[in-house]
C-alpha cells in the first residue's frame, strides 16, 4: 500500500473510531443519569469540546484524533460493597443490612423469610411473645429458609428473669446462631450464656464462635461493657452451673460479648432521641480504642440504627463509618408485618412530625418513654395523662372523683375496679411478684394505668376497630421520610411495600448516590448534570 494510501486508512480509521466513540457518549441529562443508574458497569466521563458526557464503552481510547479527553472513570458501585466485608461473611449475607426486631411478632416470620431468601438479615420480634410461640416461630423459620440469614431478638427483662432464662434455652436448643440484644443495661449471666456456649477452638488454635451477638445500645458506657471479654465473676459462675465447659470459659477471656454494637439514634419504640450524626462518631472512636487495647482477632462492628429511611440516610451512615446499617420504622409499614393492615394504612400517611414520646409500659413508673404515632391516635396525649396522675396522687382511692370518671370513661372504657381484676389475673400466671408490690398502693394504681399502656399496642397490632383511636404504634420520624421519598412511586401504596423489595431498592439507590458524590467531590457533577442526577433520584 503506498504511503498517500496508508494515511487515507489511518484517518479514516481514527473518524470511524472518533465517531464510535461520540456514538456511545450520553450528553443530555436523561441519557447520563440512565448511565449513571447503571452501578454494574463503569462509568468513563469524557469532554468533547465544550461539551461533557458519560460512556460505558471500556474500549475508547480517548486521543487527539477523536477530539475527546478523559476526565475520570467511575467504577462498578456494588450495593454489597456498602459497609463491612466481615459482616457479610460472619452473617452469612449479601448486604450489610439488616432489619430490626420490632416486639409482639411485628417483625414477622414472613418479613425475616423475606429478607433472608434475599440476602438480608432479620431479627424476629420476639420480645412480648411466650415461649411457646417464641419456639414455634423457630421452627418456621428454620424450615422455611435452611441454611439462610436469621436473627432473634433477646429482650433483656429485668421483671421476668425466667423468661429471659427461657428464651436462651430455647435458642440454644434450636440452634440459633444469631441474636440481637436489646434493652440491656449491663451484661448478665443469660446473655453470657448464650455468647460462651457457642465458643470452640479450631485445630489451628483460633476461636470459632458459634453464636453470634448483636446489641442495640444508645450509651457510649453501656457500649464500653460489651466490648469487653465476659466478666471473671459470670465467667465463673455459668462455670460452676455446668453451663459451659472449661475451654469455653478459657476462651471467653479473649472473646468480646458481641460482635457488632448497633447505635440506636432517634428510632421508633425505646429510644433516647439522641442524633446518629453525633452518636455514631463517639461510638466509632470507642470501638477504635478498645481494639488497640484487646488486638481482638476480628475487631467489633459498629451498626447505624435510628433514622435509616431513605437513600441518603444509608449512604450517609456508611460515608461516616458505620459498618452495617439497621431499619426499622419503615418495615412495619410492609405487606409482612405482623401488624394489622390499619396501621400500614395509617404508617403510609404518616410525616416525619407526625411522632410524640409517651409513657412506656414495662418502666413506667421509673418514667421511661417510647417514641410512637399521635398522627389519628390519642394514645400519647392519654398515656401521658395516666402517668402526670399517677406522679400526682399516692393511690386510686385518691384520685378525684371527676377525673377518676374521666380516665374510666375516655380511657379505660370501664371501672378502675374491674381493670385492677383484670390486671390482677394477669400477674396471678404472668409474675405473681408484682402482686406483691402491689399492697403498696401506688405501685398498685401503676399496674392499673400500665393495663392500658400494655393493651394499646395490642389493639393496634390486632386492629381492633372500637379502640382505633388508642393504637400505640412504635415509630420514629424516619417514616415521614420514607413516605415523603416514595411519594408518587410505586412504594406509596401499603400493598406495593415488600420488605425486601424495600432493602433492595434502598441499597441499590444509596450505590447510585455513591456515584454522584463521587462526582461532587472531583468537581464534576455541576459540569455533568446540575442537579438533574438527583431530581429524578427523587
Amino acid at each position: 500500500m503506498s504511503t498517500i494510501a496508508q494515511y487515507v486508512e489511518k484517518a479514516s480509521a481514527s473518524q470511524r473510531s472518533a465517531s464510535a466513540a461520540l456514538e456511545g457518549l450520553a450528553f443530555d441529562d436523561a441519557d447520563i443519569v440512565r448511565k449513571l443508574r447503571n452501578i454494574d458497569s463503569p462509568c468513563y466521563i469524557v469532554r468533547h469540546g465544550s461539551r461533557t458526557g458519560v460512556t460505558h464503552i471500556p474500549g475508547m481510547a480517548p486521543d487527539e484524533n477523536s477530539g475527546l479527553s478523559l476526565l475520570t472513570v467511575l467504577p462498578v458501585v456494588n450495593p454489597s460493597q456498602l459497609g463491612s466485608s466481615s459482616f457479610l461473611r460472619d452473617h452469612r449475607v449479601q448486604y450489610a443490612y439488616m432489619a430490626g426486631a420490632m416486639a409482639k411478632g411485628i417483625a414477622s416470620e414472613e418479613m425475616i423469610i423475606a429478607l433472608g431468601k434475599k440476602g438480608f438479615l432479620g431479627s424476629f420480634g420476639a420480645g412480648g411473645l411466650s415461649l411457646d410461640r417464641i419456639e414455634q416461630a423457630i421452627l418456621h423459620i428454620q424450615r422455611e429458609i435452611p441454611g439462610k440469614p436469621y436473627a432473634f431478638n433477646l429482650l433483656h427483662s429485668p421483671k421476668e428473669a425466667a423468661k429471659e432464662k427461657g428464651t436462651v434455652d430455647l435458642y440454644l436448643k434450636h440452634g440459633v446462631t444469631t441474636v440481637e440484644a436489646s434493652s440491656y443495661m449491663q451484661m448478665n449471666p443469660f446473655i453470657a450464656h448464650y455468647r460462651l456456649a457457642g465458643l470452640s477452638q479450631r485445630p489451628d488454635g483460633s476461636i470459632c464462635i458459634g453464636n453470634r451477638v448483636i446489641i442495640k445500645l444508645s450509651r457510649v458506657e453501656l457500649a464500653a461493657q460489651f466490648m469487653q471479654p465476659t466478666p471473671a465473676t459470670l465467667i465463673g459462675q455459668l462455670l460452676q452451673e455446668g453451663s459451659i465447659s472449661a475451654l469455653q470459659a478459657r476462651l471467653a477471656e479473649h472473646v468480646p460479648m458481641a460482635d457488632d454494637i448497633t447505635v440506636e439514634a432517634d428510632s421508633g419504640g425505646h429510644t433516647d432521641n439522641r442524633p446518629l450524626i453525633s452518636l455514631l462518631p463517639a461510638m466509632l472512636k470507642l470501638r477504635d480504642t478498645v481494639r488497640s487495647e484487646r488486638a481482638y482477632s476480628s475487631p467489633v462492628r459498629i451498626g447505624a440504627a435510628g433514622g435509616i429511611a431513605t437513600p441518603q440516610s444509608v449512604l450517609a451512615a456508611y460515608m461516616m463509618g458505620a459498618d452495617y446499617v439497621v431499619t426499622g420504622s419503615i418495615n412495619q409499614a410492609c405487606v409482612e408485618s405482623g401488624t394489622s393492615t390499619i396501621v400500614k394504612a395509617l404508617l403510609a400517611q404518616v410525616g416525619m412530625t407526625d411522632v410524640a414520646m409517651a409513657p412506656e409500659s414495662d418502666m413506667f413508673e421509673q418514667g421511661f418513654k417510647v417514641q410512637a404515632v399521635k398522627q389519628g391516635s390519642m394514645f400519647p396525649m392519654r398515656a401521658q395523662k395516666l402517668y402526670d396522675t399517677y406522679q400526682k396522687f399516692e393511690s386510686i382511692d385518691a384520685i378525684p372523683a371527676h377525673l377518676r370518671e374521666t380516665l374510666e370513661r375516655q380511657i379505660f372504657n370501664d371501672s378502675l375496679d374491674n381493670i385492677w381484676l383484670k390486671t390482677a389475673q394477669h400477674f396471678a400466671t404472668r409474675n405473681p411478684s408484682e402482686l406483691k408490690r402491689a399492697e403498696n398502693p401506688k405501685v398498685k394504681m401503676a399496674l392499673v394505668f400500665r393495663w392500658y399502656l400494655g393493651q394499646s399496642s395490642r389493639w393496634a397490632i390486632d386492629g381492633n376497630p372500637e379502640r382505633r383511636l388508642d393504637y400505640q404504634i412504635w415509630c420514629g420520624p424516619s417514616m415521614g421520610a420514607f413516605n415523603l421519598w416514595v411519594q408518587d412511586t410505586f412504594l406509596q401504596s401499603p400493598a406495593n411495600r415488600r420488605v425486601a423489595d424495600v432493602a433492595q431498592l434502598l441499597m441499590d439507590e444509596a450505590a447510585y448516590l455513591y456515584r454522584l458524590q463521587s462526582l461532587k467531590m472531583l468537581g464534576l457533577y455541576d459540569v455533568l448534570l446540575d442537579g438533574a442526577g438527583e431530581r429524578q433520584d427523587a
